[in-house]
């Protein structure tokens, strides 16, 4: 079997050499796998699955079960090729070395130091081909007195502070869900790749990009650190529980709304003493002529009670009715999407390409993520599921590293591969 051609050519001239594994790594990855990137995604022979977890996990599409059929997986290895090397035995180390040599950039997300001890550390890599460029993305980075941590998603946003930022009054914060942060330190390594290799390509320099997927958590914040920074301000103030309400700046009312339905709900975010004449407009109750409201100061003083007032309309209406008429005021106002809305019954993001159709080996026809921009000319393209384990083992030692069949047969009976 041949190697699958790509269809996009933005990056068909870059061929990456890809350990990664989960959503932080792998999704940066497939960023540039579908702009026609060759990503060779190596995996372990042995522990089967071991290196990305994602593999032999739901969701799943059927009854069946197994290392090749995890949907997460598919989701974000899409258009990537798949080896397997040991890398415990020396002729595997040899055939990772070659491979290295004929790619641009080597890519993992291990632990830090764990690539190194395997006998890779960035020495031998620029040893092995100088120009390389080598993106590793761990918790806290290669260095430092948390480098030895391992991180997941909750604890990488509770460290980066975006779990203090979010939550509801009286209760403890809430977090961001589990993979927020995977998907953003992936958009960072994808990045990072990139901005590795245009370098490389203006000077003939390869270089080690070392990144913590915790830093990028941080940077979220950066209003309320700016605010802590400048004010000495911290994000919660004696009074103010953390919320949806806004409090930088402040607005009134500005919250999550209940809606007519069981989990429905509606935002709605008035900016001014303009915004909330024309809110009170629609509404139309007899409170919301209340002089107190007219004005910001008289709506912050009084928020709770607002917020019951506006929920008390909201409740007996259609989320989408009524952020529809409020937007017709002037007033921003949105209902709540589920991701069904969005997928399902939302033309916006189907017209926009973000849920294409891809054939796997074992899963067969399903629909994965899309990439959220477009280029006019050199667009992304993505019609090949993820690689099932090794699926592409042979093809890349024959077509990539230009071994004959009698060693393809050898390494296969010496199981390193």
């Amino acid at each position: 079997m041949a190697l699958p051609a790509s269809r996009s050519r933005a990056l068909a001239h870059l061929r990456i050499c890809d350990l990664t594994g989960q959503l932080a790594g792998a999704g940066a990855t497939k960023f540039l796998a579908a702009f026609g990137a060759q990503v060779i995604r190596v995996e372990d022979p042995v522990r089967q699955g071991s290196w990305d977890i994602l593999r032999g996990v739901p969701p799943f599409v059927d009854e069946r079960r197994g290392v090749n059929l995890g949907g997460a997986f598919n989701n974000h290895n899409v258009e990537k090729l798949g080896i397997t090397i040991d890398l415990r035995q020396e002729r595997g180390k040899d055939l990772l070395r070659e491979l290295v040599a004929v790619s641009d950039a080597v890519t993992e997300n291990f632990a830090a130091g764990v690539f190194a001890r395997m006998g890779f550390p960035y020495e031998e890599l620029a040893r092995v081909k100088p120009d390389i460029v080598y993106v590793s993305n761990s918790g806290f980075g290669a260095a430092g007195p948390y480098s030895s941590f391992r991180t997941w998603g909750p604890i990488v946003q509770a460290v980066s502070g975006l779990t203090f930022s979010s939550g509801l009054p009286g209760l403890p914060p809430a977090g961001w869900g589990f993979s927020y942060m995977d998907h953003m330190g992936a958009n960072y390594m994808a990045i990072a790749v990139m901005s590795g290799l245009v370098h490389r390509n203006r000077t003939g320099e390869g270089q080690w990009i070392d990144m913590a997927c915790t830093e990028p958590g941080i940077a979220l914040c950066g209003p309320d650190l700016l605010d802590f920074s400048v004010n000495g301000r911290p994000l919660r103030r004696d009074g103010q529980p953390h919320s949806n309400h806004s409090h930088a700046p402040a607005m009134a009312p500005h919250n999550i709304y209940a809606a007519e339905g069981d989990d429905e709900w509606i935002a709605i975010a008035c900016r001014d003493d303009d915004d909330w004449a024309r809110l009170a407009t629609v509404i139309a109750e007899p409170w919301a002529k209340d002089e107190r409201y007219a004005t910001l100061d008289g709506r912050l003083a009084d928020q709770g009670t607002l917020d019951a007032h506006v929920e008390s309309w909201t409740r007996t209406r259609n989320r989408h009715a009524a952020a529809e008429a409020i937007r017709a005021s002037g007033v921003p106002a949105s209902a709540v999407a589920s991701p069904e809305d969005r997928i399902e019954h939302d033309p916006g993001t189907s017209e926009f390409g973000l849920w294409p159709r891809v054939h796997h080996t074992e899963i067969g026809e399903v629909r994965v993520d899309g990439l959220p921009v477009h280029f006019s000319d050199t667009d992304w393209s993505i019609e090949h599921g993820a690689p099932c384990l090794g699926e592409h083992t042979d093809d890349v030692l024959r077509d990539v590293l230009g071994l004959g069949d009698d060693d393809i047969v050898s390494l296969h009976e010496e199981k390193v591969v």
